[in-house]
């Protein structure tokens, strides 16, 4: 399964992921902010990051953009989580590198079928 890095700024909702995806088989490393989620990204060298947009320190366009400019992290898939799903902001984050968009909230099932979906797409097991 993947190592996946979820940057989350509510603790509530980090955790919910946290166990969603580690049921489903993967491992995970947590980040409570953009800024954390940059300085984590090259030593776990995650198959698949998951940000949500609005966080504090950094938002996670700008952490995205960020790591879209190293080039040692720069070809793994981001996918953001948000509550905003206007095609605007979908768009917004499509520009600063992302490879999807999952809008909150889900059900836990319906992000693991979602996330199994990105990870086929991209050839990660």
């Amino acid at each position: 399964m993947a190592n996946i890095l979820v940057a989350e700024d509510e603790k509530d909702i980090r955790e919910l992921i946290n166990f969603t995806l580690m049921f489903a088989g993967h491992t995970v490393t947590t980040a409570a902010n953009g800024a954390e989620a940059v300085e984590l990204a090259p030593k776990v060298m995650p198959d698949l990051i998951m940000m949500d947009v609005r966080m504090p320190k950094m938002t996670g366009y700008e952490a995205c953009r960020e790591m879209k400019q190293n080039d040692t992290i720069k070809h793994i898939p981001v996918v953001f989580l948000s509550a905003k799903g206007q095609d605007e902001e979908i768009q917004t984050g499509i520009s600063a590198g992302a490879v999807a968009y999952i809008l909150k909230p889900f059900a836990p099932e319906d992000l693991t079928k979602q996330l199994a979906a990105i990870l086929e797409k991209h050839g990660i097991k």
